[in-house]
């Protein structure tokens, strides 16, 4: 029987056990919680999703098939020190830490099986989009049922390590700035006379829409837009604005900025 150990107990580990259970890829009994100091939130993850919490450490590392690391990045060093004594030698490591390498985690933790991924908060609603990469000592028989335990939160994709720095910045962050874009809009719409609940549902169908005209694939975004865009039209007026704006430079020193970030906790840590 596989056995779980969460070691973090945020919002990420909770969608993360959401899905799991949703799915039944685990049973609540194989799944372990612990944390460094919230026990309020323990109790939470316990009286919902009926996981069990780690009174044991030494006996639930030591037993654990698969361990996650989902503590915050400076509490991370700490961390890792304390689990190193305790691991089996065929205990899978998943690391949902932001911008701390393979390597890093193996310097602390030893030879053995590593992967980070990169998942976002739409885990919580099965809609993650997540991207995984792995060491050499990960078998080809296991990796399949990491992306099957992993897909219960939503999508994975396999990417190579030095590509996590983007696609944190991209999937791993989007949602905030999607967030951003939404309370932007509604904003707008509401100063202009449209009714707040109004202004939100519309907005929602039309991020949904123009996901799923995406999502087919078989047109590119430019292509889409100018679909949309009339010649003195609306479209065109609005497009006209954004790009007067330069928001594609924004967008761009957006994922620019987060990308370096993920490279400077990775940095940090090592110090």
């Amino acid at each position: 029987m596989t056995k779980i150990v969460f070691v973090g107990a945020g919002a990420m580990v909770e969608a993360i056990i959401h899905g799991l259970t949703k799915e039944k890829i685990i049973s609540p009994e194989s799944i372990y919680v612990t944390n460094k100091s919230d026990e309020n939130q323990l109790n939470y993850l316990k009286e919902k999703y009926n996981v069990q919490i780690v009174c044991d450490q030494k006996k639930a590392l030591t037993e654990a098939n698969i361990i996650f690391l989902a503590m915050k990045p400076k509490d991370a060093n700490e961390a890792l020190t304390s689990l190193a004594t305790y691991l089996n030698n065929n205990t899978t490591i998943i690391s949902v830490i932001a911008g701390i390498s393979i390597q890093t985690i193996t310097n602390s933790l030893g030879n053995r099986p590593i992967a980070r991924v990169m998942p976002n908060t739409s885990a919580a609603v099965g809609m993650s989009a997540s991207a995984i990469c792995w060491n050499e000592l990960i078998p080809e028989a296991s990796k399949l049922p990491i992306i099957n335990l992993l897909e219960s939160i939503g999508s994975v994709k396999v990417v190579a390590e030095e590509d996590l720095h983007v696609v944190t910045a991209l999937s791993g962050s989007g949602p905030a700035y999607l967030y951003y874009f939404a309370e932007q809009f509604e904003s707008a719409a509401i100063e202009h006379g449209l009714n707040k609940v109004d202004a939100r549902q519309l907005f929602i169908q039309t991020m949904e829409g123009a996901a799923q005209m995406l999502k087919k694939g078989d047109v590119e975004p430019e292509e889409l837009r100018r679909k949309v865009t009339s010649p003195g039209g609306t479209t065109e007026a609005g497009l006209e604005q954004l790009m007067e704006h330069k928001v594609n430079e924004a967008i761009f020193a957006c994922i620019n900025a987060a990308q370096n970030r993920s490279r400077e906790l990775g940095k940090l840590f090592e110090t």
